[in-house]
């Protein structure tokens, strides 16, 4: 029997808003799923190893086979059988953007698979993405990489990639629990005040600078009165690690819906990650990590989601869709 086409796709945890930027922005984390999926002869065979194992359906309600049965149908393409594997270190329900992830992945494999299909198109896959998540501020960083900027027009969602200045180093607090992000987002204001609005706009401007240009204006440019208080409720464990953090001087938000906590620190001129005053400033962020939750630097993941040949199929696919391993 002939080999059919396989592909891997690894995609990037994401968080989302970073303060004042809500639904507008995200960024893209050094923390990935890897999703094999394969067509074959018939049927659906789903395999989930790492987060979600155990949990996670392995049938049609998988996420990553919805996706891609929602992008194999735009195309007009049926496979006749699926094989999917999913290795998964992002968790779910934390605000890392699992489910973004899980949705450009399978939307991801169903265009590098189709055999009508060329190439990737890029601005399609962002918005089918996005209709399915609901909004586009996790999938633009997990499709792009580094910090995006998305909004959505009539014709669908758009985004645009920010360089991240290489002395933010994020480092991420992860708590045991979980929250849903419909009950999250079901806790804001149909409204908000004017003044706060403004203020909204003000800071996300100044969010990008600090993002791209002067990360020493980070903790102004992450002051948020949007959402992060109005969801405090809901994680009262989190918003007492962000107002800790926040008052020690770090620029802190929640990530995307939470309950995870973000905290995006600035190195020195000349410091990298691997310079003593750089790791006195992760231990001494890692010291404010409160008990039973954990503490993970990270790094900005540039690249995004990357399609390659599965090992082993290399003749089944002649390039990545959207970039190469590192």
């Amino acid at each position: 029997m002939a080999q059919l086409p396989a592909v891997r796709v690894r995609v990037p945890a994401t968080s989302a808003n970073l303060g004042p930027a809500f639904d507008c922005a995200g960024l893209a984390l050094s923390c990935w799923d890897s999703v094999d999926v394969a067509v074959t002869d018939g049927g659906l065979t789903v395999e989930v190893a790492g987060a979600g194992a155990g949990d996670l359906p392995t049938d049609e309600s998988h996420l990553v086979v919805r996706a891609f049965r929602a992008a194999s149908a735009e195309l007009g393409w049926t496979p006749p059988g699926l094989r999917l594997s999913a290795h998964n270190a992002i968790p779910q329900g934390r605000g890392m953007g699992s489910s973004a992830a899980a949705v450009t992945a399978g939307v991801l494999a169903a265009w590098s698979l189709c055999p009508d299909v060329a190439e990737v198109d890029e601005d399609a896959v962002l918005r089918l993405c996005s209709e399915l998540e609901g909004h586009p501020d996790n999938v633009a960083p997990c499709l792009l990489g580094g910090a995006t900027l998305s909004w959505t027009t009539a014709s669908g969602a758009r985004a645009a990639r920010l360089a991240v200045d290489p002395r933010i180093v994020p480092v991420l607090f992860v708590p045991a629990t979980t929250l849903s992000t419909h009950l999250a987002r079901g806790l804001l204001p149909a409204s908000v005040p004017h003044a706060d609005a403004v203020h909204a706009a003000g800071r996300s401007a100044l969010l990008v600078h600090a993002l791209t240009r002067d990360p020493a204006l980070l903790l102004e440019g992450t002051e948020d009165r949007l959402h992060q208080a109005q969801r405090a409720p809901a994680m009262p464990e989190s918003a007492a690690l962000l107002a800790r953090l926040r008052a020690d001087g770090h620029a802190a938000v929640v990530s995307g819906a939470g309950p995870c906590v973000l905290a995006l620190a600035v190195l020195g001129p000349g410091e990298d990650a691997a310079t003593p005053a750089a790791a006195a400033q992760v231990r001494a962020l890692q010291e404010l990590t409160p008990g039973g939750w954990e503490c993970r630097p990270m790094a900005v993941d540039p690249t995004g989601a990357v399609v390659t040949p599965r090992p082993g199929d290399h003749d089944a696919v002649s390039s990545s869709a959207l970039g190469t391993h590192p």
